[in-house]
């Protein structure tokens, strides 16, 4: 499901700062050569990430589900030069990829890439987080949350991903009630409710849910 016209989603392209050529080129080839490229973060959501870590400065980022490396990298843009971006993924075939793409951006001494199972690897990153990035299988989204929100700083920030799931989150967008939409919709109200963040929707690509912690 598209959100937005298509020729206004192109015109708030062409009026966004472009990306690098680097990001070009991870888009481009992720389209060209990996399953599922709807998954990357892409132009948009990319500029918008990157503005939200420049404006925080974070010094330790946490991201949840790295694909091909394309929102690590803008991430790590406003990351403070001795600042550390960790960034799990489960699936070692793109190992090797994301490993240049990290190495051709400078960043090998910023970033640890993990490969293995993002709820066994958090309670082993020794780090209070300024920034939390959510983007990987959205049936473990509250289990994420919970690992990480006592250990996000105060003033600090979860931004989670998908979270209008192609608008099955409104039972008219959606033939069933299946199993990821309904964690979803339990996550997007377990973020909503809780008293120690506060928290705004944003319906950019596919939902952006971004809680800032009192």
């Amino acid at each position: 499901m598209e959100f937005i016209d298509e020729e206004l989603q192109q015109y708030a392209e062409e009026h966004t700062s472009p990306e690098s050529e680097l990001l070009r080129k991870v888009n481009r080839q992720t389209h060209l050569s990996v399953m599922k490229p709807r998954m990357l973060s892409g132009h948009l959501q990319g500029r918008l990430l990157a503005m939200f870590s420049q404006m925080i400065q974070p010094k330790q980022v946490l991201e949840i589900g790295t694909y091909t490396g394309y929102s690590a990298l803008c991430l790590a843009e406003g990351l403070q030069p001795s600042g550390t971006l960790h960034t799990i993924d489960i699936n070692e075939e793109l190992e090797d990829r994301v490993r240049g793409y990290f190495e051709e951006a400078g960043l090998t001494e910023n970033i640890k890439y993990y490969i293995g199972n993002a709820l066994q690897i958090i309670p082993t990153i020794d780090a209070t987080f300024d920034l939390v990035f959510i983007d990987a299988d959205k049936i473990n989204n509250a289990a994420y949350y919970d690992l990480v929100i006592d250990r996000v700083r105060p003033g600090g920030y979860i931004i989670a991903d998908n979270v209008l799931w192609s608008g099955k989150v409104l039972a008219k967008y959606r033939k069933k009630l299946d199993e990821d939409t309904a964690a979803l919709l339990a996550f997007n109200k377990k973020v909503h409710d809780d008293a120690r963040v506060e928290n705004i929707l944003l319906p950019v690509r596919d939902g952006l849910l971004i809680a800032r912690k009192k």
